[in-house]
C-alpha cells in the first residue's frame, strides 16, 4: 500500500448536507376521526380527507405536496384500511408497498414505530420525518427550511422535533422546553430539548409565553430510524417486538398474514410517551423552532380563522354550492347540502349541515362538539358517526 498517495478530498458541508437529504423519507400518519369537526368529519371520512381551507386541496394532499420537494417519491403513508380507496384517489403517486394500512387504530407509537421498522428493514441509514396529515401550514418554503435543518440535525444522531413558535398562551397544546443551542452545520436554529411538558393551566401558559423558551409540540419528528427504534425497544419492548415482526414480513408473501395477526395485539400508546419524552430525558432530542403559520384545525372556530377569504359579509361559508343568506350575522357555515341556510341577527354561530345530521353551536363552544359524538356513541346512534 502506498502510504504517500494523496488523500481524497474531504467531504464538504454541502456534500454532507446532500447526503443527509438523500437519506430522508417522509412518513404521513393519516389517522384520527376529528371528532370536534363532526358531522363533517366522520370515521369513514376523517378531516384529513376534506378541503377545510377553501384552497381546493384536501389536508392530506396539501401535506404530501409540502413534503414532496424534500423527499421526492420517498413517502410512506400510514392510514386505516377503511380509507385506502380515498387515500389512493388523493395520492395516486403512493405505491402499495408504501401504503401501511391499519386494521384498527392503535395510536401514534404503533403507526410511527411500524413505519420506522419497515424503513429500517429496507435501509437502516434512513432518516424519517413524521408529519400528520391533518395540519395546515404556511408558507411551505419556511416549513421546508425548518425540515431541512431538522434532517441535518437528525444526521448527527438526534431525534428532532419542530416546535411551533407560540402566538398566544394556549392551554390546548403540550409544550417543548428548549435548552442550549447546538452547533450543527446547516442548522443554526437547532437547540437541545430539556423536556416535553403537558398541556398547562392558563397561568403556566402565560409564563411559558413570556419566557420565550418554549414551543408548542405539534408532533413532528425527524430521526434516524435506528435511533427511533432503539428508544422504542427500551421503553416499549412489547410494542417493539410486534412491529419488528410485521416489518420483517413486509415486502414478502407473509406480509398480510403477519400484519393481520400481530397488529390487533399491539398496545396503544402515544409516540410522545413511548419515545419523545424518555429520549429527551436521555439527552437525545433536539428542536428546530418553526416560524411558520400552523393550525391543527381542532374545531370549527379554526375553519373560520383559516377561511376568512370565503366570507359572505361576516360569515365564513364552506361547501361547494352552499346556499347561505345572512343579515346582521357572523360565524361559520359548512354545508354539504343544497338546503338554503338563512342567518339573521345571530353572532358567532357555527352551523354544519349534512344529509343526515345538523350541528348548531357557537365558536365559543366549538371545542365541545366532541361531547356530542361521545353521547351519540353511548346511545348507539353510530350510523351518523
Amino acid at each position: 500500500m502506498n502510504t504517500n498517495a494523496p488523500m481524497g478530498p474531504a467531504h464538504t458541508p454541502e456534500q454532507l448536507a446532500d447526503a443527509a437529504m438523500q437519506r430522508f423519507y417522509a412518513v404521513i400518519p393519516a389517522g384520527g376521526t376529528g371528532t370536534r369537526l363532526w358531522p363533517l368529519s366522520r370515521a369513514a371520512a376523517p378531516k384529513f380527507l376534506h378541503d377545510l381551507t377553501g384552497s381546493g386541496s384536501t389536508l392530506l394532499r396539501a401535506t404530501y405536496d409540502r413534503l414532496e420537494p424534500l423527499s421526492g417519491s420517498r413517502v410512506l403513508v400510514v392510514t386505516g384500511e377503511a380509507h385506502r380507496e380515498a387515500v389512493c384517489r388523493q395520492l395516486p403517486e403512493i405505491p402499495d408497498a408504501d401504503l401501511v394500512l391499519e386494521s384498527e387504530p392503535k395510536d401514534s407509537a404503533a403507526a410511527i414505530g411500524l413505519a420506522a421498522a419497515i424503513l429500517h428493514a429496507r435501509d437502516p441509514d434512513i432518516i424519517m420525518g413524521s408529519f400528520a396529515a391533518d395540519q395546515v401550514i404556511s408558507p411551505d418554503a419556511v416549513f421546508q427550511d425548518a425540515v431541512r435543518e431538522a434532517i441535518l440535525t437528525a444526521a448527527t444522531g438526534k431525534i428532532v422535533t419542530i416546535g411551533i413558535t407560540p402566538t398566544h398562551a394556549s392551554t390546548g397544546f403540550g409544550y417543548i422546553r428548549m435548552g442550549r443551542p447546538l452547533d450543527v452545520a446547516g442548522a443554526p436554529s437547532a437547540h437541545a430539548v430539556v423536556e416535553f411538558v403537558e398541556k398547562p393551566s392558563e397561568d403556566v401558559a402565560q409564563e411559558y409565553l413570556a419566557s420565550g423558551g418554549y414551543s408548542w409540540n405539534a408532533g413532528m419528528f425527524v430521526a434516524p430510524v435506528s435511533l427511533m427504534l432503539k428508544h422504542l425497544k427500551q421503553n416499549e419492548p412489547e410494542l417493539f417486538r410486534g412491529i419488528d415482526e410485521i416489518a420483517r414480513a413486509w415486502d414478502t408473501p407473509a406480509q398480510h398474514e403477519v400484519t393481520a395477526r400481530v397488529w390487533p395485539t399491539l398496545p396503544k400508546i402515544a409516540i410522545d410517551y413511548a419515545v419523545a419524552e424518555p429520549a429527551a430525558d436521555a439527552g437525545d432530542v433536539a428542536v428546530i423552532p418553526g416560524n411558520f403559520s400552523w393550525d391543527d384545525v381542532g374545531d370549527f372556530a379554526a375553519i373560520g380563522r383559516l377561511n376568512s377569504a370565503s366570507e359572505v359579509e361576516n360569515v365564513t361559508v364552506l361547501g361547494e354550492g352552499a346556499r347561505v343568506f345572512t343579515e346582521s350575522a357572523s360565524g361559520v357555515v359548512v354545508s354539504d347540502t343544497k338546503r338554503v341556510i338563512a342567518l339573521i341577527g345571530i353572532e358567532d354561530v357555527v352551523i354544519v349541515d349534512t344529509a343526515d345530521a345538523l350541528l348548531v353551536t357557537t365558536k365559543a363552544h366549538a371545542q365541545r362538539v366532541k361531547s356530542a359524538v361521545d353521547r351519540l356513541k353511548a346511545s348507539g346512534d353510530t350510523d351518523v358517526l
